[in-house]
């Protein structure tokens, strides 16, 4: 389930400090599968029940960059939105996401450079009270002068 707000483009001439977007998705088994197989990653911890309960997160957990991943659906879908560049971004995981978990994810504007189309944005992912990713992006914001 996506809980989206709307699509499409903020130009910099139009962005905000300030200004957030967010997606809201439910992390399913077959998303951690889809994922698993897309990135070649198969850690057991995120695919096997049985190994994942005798680790120290005591069951499956989705990848950490699936998580991210919704992050550079926001940017990418809302904030800018179609025709960012991404040009950097930290990320810090704080909790595990688990199947079954509804992760909020939010980008927040706290800069802009207007003559190189920069903007800095605070991002975070939470699964209910708890911030489970944090981090910053830097990205190239479209322009209505370049259309």
């Amino acid at each position: 389930m996506l809980d989206n707000m709307p699509r499409g483009t903020i130009c910099i001439e139009d962005i905000e400090i300030g200004m957030t977007r967010s997606l809201r998705k439910v992390v399913t088994d077959r998303d951690i599968e889809l994922f698993a197989e897309i990135s070649t990653d198969h850690n057991p911890v995120h695919l096997d029940d049985d190994y994942a309960r005798d680790t120290i997160f005591e069951g499956r957990i989705a990848h950490g960059m699936l998580t991210a991943g919704l992050i550079s659906a926001v940017i990418g879908e809302q904030l800018p939105g179609h025709g960012t560049i991404y040009l950097g971004q930290t990320l810090k995981f704080m909790a595990p996401v688990r199947p079954g978990d509804t992760v909020l994810a939010e980008v927040t504007v706290t800069d802009i450079i207007h003559a190189k189309r920069r903007v800095s944005l605070e991002c975070r992912c939470t699964v209910g009270d708890t911030v489970v990713l944090k981090g910053e992006a830097t990205v190239l914001a479209p322009s209505a002068k370049f259309d």
